[in-house]
């Protein structure tokens, strides 16, 4: 421990360069982990936080975001005259794309009854929606295009007036807008339509047993809440999810040549020294030992520096672009420390082999 301490602290500026080196992969990889993490809370934000257990929606439908769902005639009743059913929410949504500021923007309109919920859940200004051309407008997209509560907005061939900015609807691609359940119909083109309905079981009725009850409806497919989120979840992952682990993959290996640079050098540099050990007998293993702790600490500085750093920058992307959330979870610190003992292994294998092949009598020879 003390030869590989001394090894590595005799060059304070190659050291600290290194755990930078590290410190910055690690970074990477936390911010991409937090990115992917963040775009998993986006997408299923709307279902964790409405009503309801079991979801009702279209026949073939399995998706909350970017799927156009109307039930058929009728449903609406039929589920609420289900044994075991307490209470069926019904929402209008619909995917719309509509211009501001000469741009195009895509947004996910949700359809509501005030008196009822499945509204914003947080608010950071104004209120809910009360008449049919107010609308509650994302927080991103109020920061992105100056959007103010009392402002104009066109939506399709409808002009609104924003009452609110929600909180946690953010996305980087469309976030959500809150409209009441009529004004939605009219955007969607179909007036009485309902998309999807939130249903809550009875007390002793079991999600999964409503569930099947309400599967039977005609023209409809009925799915645990739990289940539509997820789906939400791969379809975003299919998206993102390859080339964010290319990303985090390139991320390990420039962090483990990182390593592998600074304690190759290191090793080559004390040559002598590892050459009088293997002469008076030491054996490869402990040598190995030297080198694989040289490692480990230059991996764990930086490692401890990156968290800190992915920490600091996820705070600014989420301030200055709410609609990039940022989510770094416990368990990602825990999976970029074993990141760190990966790239500290993989950085090792050279110089230990450079020991291995090192022979006493050519160190000394000339």
């Amino acid at each position: 421990m003390s030869l590989a301490q001394r090894n590595l602290f005799q060059n304070k500026v190659r050291l600290s360069l290194s755990a930078v080196g590290v410190a910055l992969s690690v970074m990477l990889i936390l911010i991409l982990g937090g990115f992917l993490s963040g775009v998993y809370t986006q997408a299923t934000a709307y279902l964790a936080n409405s009503p309801g257990s079991v979801v009702v929606v279209q026949g073939g439908i399995r998706n909350f975001f970017a799927a156009s769902s109307v039930l058929p005639p009728g449903t609406v009743k039929s589920v609420r005259e289900t044994k075991g059913v307490s209470r069926a929410l019904g929402i209008a949504s619909q995917f719309v794309i509509f211009e501001l500021h000469d741009e195009k923007q895509g947004a996910q309109v949700v359809g509501y009854d005030p008196k009822s919920g499945g509204g914003p859940w947080e608010l950071s200004k104004g209120r809910g929606v009360h008449a049919d051309d107010e609308v509650v407008v994302d927080r991103a997209l109020a920061k992105t295009h100056d959007i103010s509560v009392g402002d104009e907005l066109s939506i399709g061939e409808r002009d609104f007036t924003v009452v609110g900015i929600s909180e946690g609807t953010s996305m980087w691609a469309a976030g959500l807008m809150f409209v009441r359940k009529d004004s939605a119909e009219e955007l969607m083109g179909t007036t009485g339509a309902t998309s999807l309905l939130l249903v809550t079981p009875d007390g002793g009725v079991a999600p999964g047993e409503l569930r099947e009850r309400l599967d039977d409806l005609p023209g409809t497919d009925a799915l645990l809440k739990s289940t539509m989120a997820n789906n939400d979840e791969k379809l975003f992952a299919r998206a993102f999810g390859g080339p964010l682990r290319l990303m985090v993959g390139i991320s390990l290996l420039v962090g483990a040549l990182v390593v592998g640079l600074v304690i190759y050098t290191a090793t080559v540099e004390r040559q002598k020294e590892y050459g009088v050990l293997k002469a008076v007998g030491t054996r490869n293993r402990t040598l190995y030992v030297v080198v694989a702790t040289q490692a480990v600490i230059t991996a764990g500085l930086g490692v401890a520096l990156g968290v800190g750093l992915a920490y600091g920058a996820s705070w600014i992307i989420v301030a200055l672009r709410p609609e990039f959330l940022v989510a770094i979870e416990p368990q990602a610190v825990g999976w970029a420390l074993l990141m760190g003992i990966v790239m500290a292994l993989l950085g090792a294998i050279l110089p230990a082999r450079t020991i291995s092949k090192l022979a006493p009598a050519e160190v000394f020879r000339g």
